[in-house]
């Protein structure tokens, strides 16, 4: 077996004063125009945020705090994606109407009790995408009335696997609009108000 002989990258003295921190933002400003590619969080480069179903909603929501997100993929025991969870779902309305419902104290709530399950999510396909611009993105999470939409990803054999995510506050701030809001309406009203500028 023939052994690899790697030469080291060129390197040079940084000059005092002339190192920025880039923001990651001001480099991605995209356009209703814009590939949707460009707005899509690819999990073949970003790790997926997860959380098991059996955990309670304080430990859901601590969670997404800790990792900065608004959505966790919810995975069963063999760590397959059984549905997903955002922060609305986790401080709105749906887990008191669901505690009532089954007559349930709060924190006897888990995330399954409360999380969107699989079947009932929307999808697009990473085909479509690829022809697609951020203006039919953010008409399709309009459409569904969700912040998120989910990317699959169809293999040669016509299996499906989850390829990325579209979030509308990421495409927000893509766009360079300041949120101020976690709402659907608000953030749709101020994304389309930008692309129609």
């Amino acid at each position: 077996m023939e052994r690899l002989h790697y030469q080291p990258i060129k390197q040079f003295r940084v000059r005092s004063g002339t190192c920025e921190i880039t923001d990651p933002w001001s480099t991605a400003k995209v356009t209703a125009a814009s590939p949707a590619i460009e707005v899509m969080t690819d999990l073949r480069r970003i790790a997926a945020a997860t959380i098991s179903h059996d955990l309670s909603l304080a430990e859901t929501n601590q969670s997404m705090i800790l990792r900065g997100v608004r959505l966790l993929f919810v995975t069963d025991a063999s760590r397959r994606v059984v549905g997903v969870v955002t922060a609305s779902d986790l401080l709105g309305e749906k887990p008191t109407r669901v505690a009532r419902d089954r007559m349930m104290r709060h924190e006897e709530l888990s995330v399954r009790d409360i999380m969107v399950a699989a079947e009932d999510l929307d999808a697009v396909y990473l085909s479509d995408v690829m022809r697609s611009e951020v203006g039919h993105v953010v008409a399709t999470l309009k459409a569904c009335g969700r912040q998120h939409a989910l990317v699959m990803e169809e293999d040669a054999s016509g299996g499906l696997s989850l390829r990325g995510i579209f979030s509308a506050s990421q495409i927000a701030r893509q766009m360079g609009i300041p949120l101020q809001t976690t709402e659907v309406a608000r953030t749709f009203a101020e994304i389309e108000a930008a692309i129609s500028s």
